[in-house]
């Protein structure tokens, strides 16, 4: 089952419980579409609700094609199970959009039934919000997360941290290292440039001496220029005072002709006060003619009612009269209003008047007294002029030795830049020469690899060879064994007289001794070995289509050089070179090879020998031994 991760945000949603207030809560949303190609392909939709800060809030919802169909007439929904993800996507995206807003077009609504979302089951809506409804877009239900989905969801968070400390750890050495390796090239760096910095100190001293034989020359002149300059000031101060004069004298007079007329329109706005509320009692006292006659006139219609209940006609005219005068009334009324509303508004331009005079005071106070500090600040001025004249001759001398300064910092900086270039260029060669060793090394490291691979194979090989050299040995003392007892069964069976030749004589102990061969030239007693070979050539060329069935390992022939202790190879003889008889090894086994020990052993005529075949396992004539044992137990150890 393959997850791909679709979706994975943290979104502000409204918990909704029953009987409970709305509130906020950051959820972090999981999408992940589910394939299982087991046993038929299909595709799941997977959506995950859990909080931050909470790590056993857990909801989980699993969609599949058919859960699809049924939410699909539900719901009313237009969208395809394929194209299903995207548009949730696309809603919930939305809704992010709009969260930070006062009044949000889109959210995230969680319902549940019960009053704290705790283990039942919630459904998630996506609500638009318009100033006449809202309306729901989609509603999934979502199931609690069992003990056991938790404790997974938690173990799986728990590998991402791990895995995301054991990063930050590697990055964090990284740092480390170039840090140190910073700090030791700064410090480098820092001594060097000390050093210079004290070169430079003594250049420095050797220079501001001669600059302050010039400076102190310059400054004379200087002095003479700022005096010049001192009595122009002076000059143009005092023109700028009497013009500054004849200005307050035009403003204070505007000012004085700007309050007269201010006065004039005060004792206006009096007048039409006084007016609008002789008019206003009058308009009372109309009003309250008007009202005793309203009430007259409702006492009279309530008799004309009384008395005409009989007289329809006369009922309609009083009704029309009646008519009329609700009509006079409600005139009356409005007349009333507007009167009101106009005696409002005098008094609010009598009230803004009142505060206009007020604002007006008080500016010709503040005026006065902006007057007074400016001839004060003028006085001030005069003596800061001569303080400033001071100032700017010592300011002049400073900028000069400032210049210089600048000058021998310009060219000190472009010193330092040069040197700076040069280092990085060693830096680099210096990283280079790292990384070239860095590959030198990993290469040499898998050489060592290799090497201990060939060890270890060699070792192998030994053992091997040692186990060979072990088995070898057990079956050459059982040859030898093999072999004196048939010697003796062959000279107890057939008399002396039959055969001819060189008899063997037999030992004091009952063993009989070596044969010797006078044909031959041997007149030496050869190994048991020898005389086994020599016995077996004449079978040999008789029954050569004849094969033991019992098949040895490969490398009995093979024997290691220990085993001469027991026999004497007879090749090395004279006589047997002339002759051409091989004896011992074949050639072939005193090749060298690489990967084995040369070893040296019996030839493979000892095997085929007719001697051994009635000691050996056959098809034809199996021996009473070979009934149920393994070809393992004639060979010992």
């Amino acid at each position: 089952m393959a997850a791909e991760r679709i979706f994975d945000r943290a979104v502000s949603v409204r918990v909704r419980g029953c009987g409970c207030e709305e509130r906020r809560l950051n959820v972090r949303v999981n999408i992940e579409l589910l394939s299982i190609s087991n046993p038929v392909h299909k595709k799941d939709l997977a959506v995950r609700l859990t909080d931050d800060t909470d790590p056993f809030f857990l909801y989980n919802l699993v969609i599949s094609e058919e859960d699809f169909q049924s939410l699909k007439s539900q719901q009313g929904l237009l969208v395809d199970f394929s194209a299903f993800p995207q548009k949730f996507i696309d809603l919930l995206q939305q809704c992010i959009q709009e969260q930070n807003k006062d009044i949000p077009r889109f959210l995230l609504q969680l319902v549940s039934s019960a009053p704290a979302p705790d283990h039942t089951p919630v459904s998630l809506n996506v609500v638009e919000t318009n100033p006449f409804k809202h309306l729901t877009h989609l509603s999934l239900k979502f199931l609690p997360g069992t003990d056991a989905e938790i404790k997974k969801f938690l173990a799986n968070c728990l590998k991402c941290l791990k895995e995301d400390k054991t990063i930050l750890e590697e990055k964090l050495k990284k740092t480390e290292e170039d840090l140190t390796r910073q700090l030791s090239y700064t410090q480098q760096s820092l001594s060097e440039k000390s050093r210079e910095l004290d070169k430079l100190k003594n250049e420095w001293t050797s220079y501001t001496t001669a600059l302050s034989n010039k400076h102190s020359q310059e400054l004379t002149s200087e002095k003479e220029r700022a005096l010049q300059a001192q009595t122009q000031y002076q000059q143009q101060h005092e023109q700028q005072k009497k013009e500054l004069e004849n200005l307050h004298q035009k403003s204070i007079q505007q000012l004085q002709n700007r309050l007269s007329e201010l006065e004039v329109i005060n004792k206006d706005l009096t007048e039409r006060r006084y007016k609008g509320d002789s008019t206003v009692r009058e308009l009372k006292a109309k009003l309250s003619g008007l009202e005793d006659e309203c009430q007259r006139a409702k006492q009279e219609v309530l008799s004309l009612r009384r008395e005409n209940t009989t007289l329809d006609a006369e009922c309609h005219e009083k009704e029309k009269l009646i008519n009329q005068l609700q009509t006079r009334v409600a005139v009356l009324e409005q007349e009333i209003k507007d009167k009101d509303q106009l005696v409002t508004r005098t008094k609010e331009v009598l009230d803004a008047t009142q505060e206009q005079k007020v604002i007006l005071e008080e500016s010709t106070e503040d005026k006065q007294r902006h007057i007074e500090k400016l001839e004060t600040t003028i006085k001030s001025l005069s003596a800061e002029l001569l303080k400033a004249n001071e100032i700017i001759k010592k300011l002049q001398g400073d900028l000069k030795t400032l210049m210089s300064k600048l000058k021998l910092k310009n060219t000190v900086t472009i010193q330092q830049e040069k040197l700076l270039a040069e280092k990085e260029e060693k830096l680099q060669k210096e990283q280079r020469e790292s990384q070239e060793m860095g590959q030198s090394l990993r290469m040499k490291e898998q050489e060592v690899c290799k090497l201990q691979d060939q060890l270890e194979s060699t070792i192998q090989k030994l053992e091997e060879s040692k186990q060979l050299l072990k088995t070898n040995e057990n079956v050459i003392t059982w040859l030898n064994k093999q072999l004196s007892e048939v010697q003796m069964a062959k000279k107890l069976d057939t008399p002396a007289s039959a055969h001819g030749g060189g008899r063997a004589a037999v030992s004091p102990h009952g063993m009989p001794d070596r044969p010797s061969f006078h044909s031959s030239g041997i007149s030496h007693p050869i190994s048991p070995l020898y005389a086994f070979q020599n016995f077996m050539e004449p079978t040999h060329g008789k029954n050569g289509n004849s094969q033991c069935p019992v098949q040895l390992n490969s490398q009995l022939s093979k024997l290691s050089r220990c085993s001469d202790a027991h026999t004497v190879p007879a090749a090395g003889h004279p006589a047997n070179k002339e002759n051409g008889d091989q004896l011992g090894l074949e050639s072939k086994y005193f090749k060298r090879k690489d990967d084995s020990i040369p070893l040296r052993g019996l030839s493979q005529n000892t095997l085929n020998s007719e001697y051994l075949r009635p000691y050996l396992p056959t098809k034809a004539q199996p021996s009473p031994k070979a009934a149920g044992t393994p070809a393992s137990a004639y060979f010992p150890g």
